[in-house]
C-alpha cells in the first residue's frame, strides 16, 4: 500500500512527517508501521526511508487539534535502526521545529504574514510548544540568514518557546527527588544529576569519568560508549522506566546521557577554532547510544532550566550571568534564552531552521486499516 508522507529537516535532525489520519486505526500497529516506512530493523535501512543514523530515524504524527487554544496536537516517534523498537518515551525538539511549517504547509493551521504562531501540544510530554514561522505570499518562508551549527547554509528563523516543561516524562523536576545522586558503576561510585525538564537528562562532569569534556564524536571508544551506557542505563532504572539490564532495548531514548565540563578552547568538527570566552558550558550528548553530532532542543532546554537550579552537578561548572546561555557543542555553540517571570523560568526560547525535502507517498511492505482511507 502506498500512504502520504512528507520528509522534513528540523533542525540538525530529519524525519518522517505523517497525518494521524494516514496511520494505523490500531494503535498497537504503530510501531510495526513506523518500522516498515523507516525499513527497520537493519543498519543500513535500504528498504525504507531511514538514513541510518539515529538523527535521522524519526517520526512525527501530526493531527488539527479539537482541543482549547492548540492548533496541532503532535507524537514523536524515535524508530531504533538495529531493534524492533520504536520510543514514544520523549520528544524531539528539533524534529518540533519542523511541526509548524508542516501544519501550515498541509493547511491545518491558516497562514498569517509575516509570522504564524503555532501552538503545538506534544503528546509524548503532555506538554505545549509555541512555533513563531515566518509566512511570506501565503506561503512557509525557507530562506533567509538564520544559520545553526550541524546544518550546511542558512534558513529562515523559527523561534521555539518550551512552556512550563518541568517534569515533561517523569512528572517530577528531579526524577529520583533529589539534585545529585551518587550512582555504584563497574567503574566506581559516580556522582550524577538527573534533571526532566523537556525531557530527561542525566547528567555527568566530564572529568568524573575520564574524559577532558571537548572530545568529538570520532574520539569515543567504543569502551567508553559502554561505560556511558551503563550509567544512562541505572539512571533509566531510577527513573522508574525500565530495569537497568533491559534500559538499552526497551528505553534506548530516554533519558539522554549528557556530559559537561567548564567553558574550554578547542576546534569543533567543522575545524573551527572555539574559544572558552564565547561559550558558557561545553556539554555532549549521546543519542541511541551513540554520540549525537550536534546537540538535541530538548537537551538544551533541559540543561538551561538546570543551569538556574542549585546543588546540581551544573551549579559546580556553569554560572549564569544573564538570560542568554551558550552551550558550546561538538557543531558548534547554542544560544538559548530565558524569559524570566517573577524570577522564575515561564519559557525558554531557541532558534531553529527547517524546510520540507519531499512531499509525495511511501510504498510499504505489508498492508495496514489506516484511520482514513
Amino acid at each position: 500500500m502506498k500512504v502520504p508522507v512528507v520528509i522534513m529537516r528540523g533542525g540538525t535532525s530529519k524525519g518522517v512527517f505523517l497525518n494521524f489520519e494516514h496511520m494505523p486505526t490500531d494503535r498497537l500497529l504503530w510501531e510495526d508501521f513506523l518500522l516498515d516506512i523507516m525499513g527497520s530493523p537493519d543498519r543500513r535501512q535500504i528498504d525504507g526511508l531511514g538514513g541510518a543514523n539515529s538523527l535521522t530515524s524519526k517520526a512525527a504524527i501530526i493531527k488539527k487539534s479539537d482541543l482549547e487554544g492548540i492548533d496541532v496536537e503532535y507524537t514523536f516517534a524515535q524508530i531504533s535502526i538495529e531493534n524492533q523498537l520504536v520510543d514514544f518515551k520523549g520528544n524531539c525538539g528539533n524534529i518540533s521545529s519542523a511541526v509548524g511549517p508542516y501544519a501550515i504547509e498541509q493547511g491545518l493551521v491558516p497562514a498569517q504574514e509575516p509570522i504564524t504562531t503555532v501552538k503545538i501540544f506534544n503528546s509524548n510530554t503532555q506538554k505545549v510548544i509555541i512555533a513563531e514561522v515566518e509566512v511570506e505570499n501565503g506561503q512557509v518562508k525557507t530562506e533567509g540568514s538564520c544559520f545553526i551549527p550541524g546544518v550546511p547554509g542558512t534558513g529562515s528563523p523559527i523561534y521555539l518557546s518550551f512552556t512550563r516543561a518541568e517534569g515533561a516524562v517523569t512528572g517530577k523536576l528531579f526524577p529520583t527527588g533529589n539534585p545529585i545522586d551518587i550512582i555504584q558503576t563497574s567503574k566506581g561510585s559516580i556522582p550524577i544529576s538527573i534533571i526532566d525538564v523537556a525531557n530527561p537528562l542525566v547528567f555527568v562532569k566530564a572529568q568524573d569519568i575520564g574524559l577532558i569534556g571537548n572530545e568529538l564524536p570520532h574520539e569515543y571508544s567504543q569502551e567508553k560508549l559502554q561505560e556511558l551506557e551503563e550509567i544512562r542505563s541505572i539512571a533509566a532504572e531510577m527513573c522508574g522506566f525500565v530495569n537497568r539490564a533491559d534500559a538499552t532495548k526497551k528505553s534506548p531514548a530516554v533519558p539522554k546521557m549528557t556530559i559537561v565540563a567548564s567553558p574550554m578552547d578547542y576546534v569543533d568538527m567543522t575545524g573551527i577554532e572555539r574559544k572558552a570566552s564565547d561559550m558558557d558550558l561545553v556539554i555532549r550528548m549521546m543519542s541511541m547510544q551513540k554520540p549525537h553530532q550536534a546537540l538535541a532542543i530538548t537537551g538544551a532546554i533541559c540543561t538551561t532550566a538546570g543551569a538556574f537550579l542549585k546543588d546540581t552537578i551544573l551549579s559546580d561548572i556553569v554560572t549564569v550571568h544573564q538570560e542568554i546561555l551558550r552551550l558550546a557543542h561538538p557543531a558548534g555553540i547554542m544560544q538559548t534564552k530565558v524569559d524570566l517571570l517573577a524570577g522564575h523560568i515561564s519559557a525558554i526560547k531557541v532558534v531553529r531552521t527547517a524546510r520540507t525535502i519531499l512531499d509525495g507517498y511511501v510504498h510499504t511492505k505489508r498492508n495496514y486499516e489506516l484511520v482514513y482511507s
